[in-house]
Formats: structure tokens, C-alpha cells, sequence
């Protein structure tokens, strides 16, 4: 590794849009159910529901943390409509696996969704045993990225040491608590939906649009 990272000791990673590309469009379907779950909740139309879905995840991080907040959604029962979709836009990325599985040290998912769709990805790409655990939004009682809050369960949850620590993500907004920890950060500038958002380079270490050019750039892989 570069002398900057020479003191990582664990890899932290996003899961959608991080370790699959954005262009992959799997968070269309979610985001599709998203809107049909909030029709039915709400007895509206397809345009008032999509409305509300994106003001909740603009103003709460996520669209479930807002239907519990003004709605006393259940978030299991949430969780399960949404994430059933099909994984069949998913494809294996041989050098990125590779370049995470030389990754040294401890390596950990990091995500708003739940354990049990995480896995299912994970599954998808070859990456189901990749990972020491995968630290949900149940994990940390729906207090989702970028709450501070959850930041600091995963971080006594697993005895990391933030300043040993390194966080991936495609949400720029999402790095900003894990800077504030000490940890060093790496957006994932891919083109996801309000990615961009509170973009600052007092939080971000590192850019790219591609992981796997950059893990495979930085650990210096022969080509797979």
C-alpha cells in the first residue's frame, strides 16, 4: 500500500453503488418499490408518492427513516417489500474481488439496508465470504448514515480504531462522520442519485469513479 495507508488495518466498505457500479441501476427496483409502498401507505398517486419518497431520503438519509419518523412504519415489514427484487443485473467483478481480498487486515459492509439483502448482493458479486460482517440499519436501531451515531455503534461494535480505519462510499455526504472519527475516506464519484450532495474535500481523501481501478491502482495487482 501507499506510506498514506500503510496504517489501515480495516477496510470499511457502502454496499450499493459502492461494490457494484451505479450503471448497474439495481437501486431503480428498490427505489420503484419505495414508490409503490408509499402509494399504498398513503392511498396517493404515483407522482405524490414518488414526491414524498425523495423528501424523506433528502431530509432524513434514507426514505425509511422518514416513514418512521412521521409514519410509525414497520421497518422489518418495510425492509422486506423493497428488498425483494431480482439480483440478475448484478455480474462478478473478478479484479475487484480479487484487490479486496488482498486487502490487509479486517474487512467489513457498512449499510442503510438490511443484513439479509446485503448478503443476497454480496452472493450476487462472489463477495458472500468476503467480509467479516455486514453492520446494517438494524444494527444500528435505524439511525442511518450519515448520523454520527451510527458511526460510533459500528465502531464499538467491532472494536475498530477509527484512525486505522478506511470507509468507501458512494454518498459524499455519507464520509463526512467517518472523517470526523479519523477514519480516511474514498468517494465513489459514480453517478449515483444525489451522490454529489455536500461534496467537500475536508472529508474526502481519496476520489474515484471506478473501485476497482482504484484498489487495483493503489495495491499495484497484476490484471486478472
Amino acid at each position: 500500500m501507499p506510506a498514506t495507508l500503510n496504517h489501515i488495518d480495516t477496510w470499511i466498505f457502502d454496499l450499493d453503488n459502492t461494490l457494484y457500479p451505479a450503471s448497474c441501476n439495481l437501486f431503480a427496483l428498490i427505489d420503484e418499490k419505495m414508490t409503490h409502498y408509499i402509494q399504498n401507505l398513503l392511498d396517493s398517486d404515483f407522482d405524490t408518492a414518488r414526491a414524498t419518497q425523495k423528501d424523506y431520503f433528502r431530509s432524513h438519509g434514507t426514505t425509511l427513516s422518514g416513514l418512521m419518523a412521521h409514519h410509525t412504519v414497520d421497518p422489518h415489514e418495510f425492509l422486506d417489500f423493497v428488498h425483494d427484487i431480482d439480483m440478475a443485473r448484478l455480474i462478478p467483478n473478478a479484479p475487484l474481488n480479487k484487490a479486496i481480498d488482498a486487502l490487509p487486515g479486517r474487512k467489513l459492509v457498512f449499510t442503510n439496508g438490511n443484513e439479509t439483502y446485503a448478503q443476497r448482493v454480496l452472493d450476487a458479486l462472489d463477495l458472500g465470504a468476503a467480509f467479516e460482517a455486514i453492520h446494517d440499519i438494524h444494527a444500528i436501531d435505524y439511525i442511518a448514515k450519515p448520523d454520527p451515531r451510527g458511526y460510533d455503534t459500528l465502531c464499538s461494535t467491532f472494536d475498530i480504531n477509527p484512525k486505522r480505519a478506511f470507509f468507501a462510499e458512494d454518498m459524499a455526504r455519507n464520509l463526512r462522520p467517518a472523517k470526523a472519527l479519523g477514519m480516511a475516506t474514498l468517494w465513489i464519484n459514480n453517478g449515483s442519485e444525489h451522490g454529489n450532495h455536500d461534496a467537500c474535500d475536508s472529508y474526502i481523501d481519496h476520489e474515484t469513479h471506478d473501485l476497482s481501478h482504484w484498489l487495483n491502482t493503489h495495491l499495484e495487482l497484476e490484471p486478472v
